[in-house]
């Protein structure tokens, strides 16, 4: 098993806008160890990138397919990511 990080854009469709969504995506990110950013997006998703071990993203990806309590996630599709090797997560302003 490999323990080079690895990158994942993941979006999310569902009711994931107005209900907390990026601010637990963030807490859930920094309490595994991982890297990132999280926005709203136009259409109504939420994207991220998710980096770190392959473990911890995978967890990650899980977790985004339940959400915060008032969510209700209906898909969430990962792809590989480009890796930025920033540390630290963030919430980025909404997509235009």
């Amino acid at each position: 098993m490999t323990t080079e990080p690895i990158a994942m854009i993941v979006s999310v469709t569902g009711r994931v806008q107005g209900v907390s969504f990026r601010a637990w995506t963030k807490s859930q990110a920094e309490a595994r160890g991982l890297s990132g950013w999280v926005r709203n997006e136009a259409d109504g998703t939420v994207s991220a990138l998710i980096e770190g071990p392959p473990e911890g993203v995978a967890e990650m990806v899980r977790a985004l397919e339940k959400g915060p309590r008032l969510a209700r996630v209906e898909r969430v599709a990962a792809m590989p990511g480009a890796a930025t090797e920033l540390p630290g997560f963030r919430i980025l302003d909404d997509a235009s």
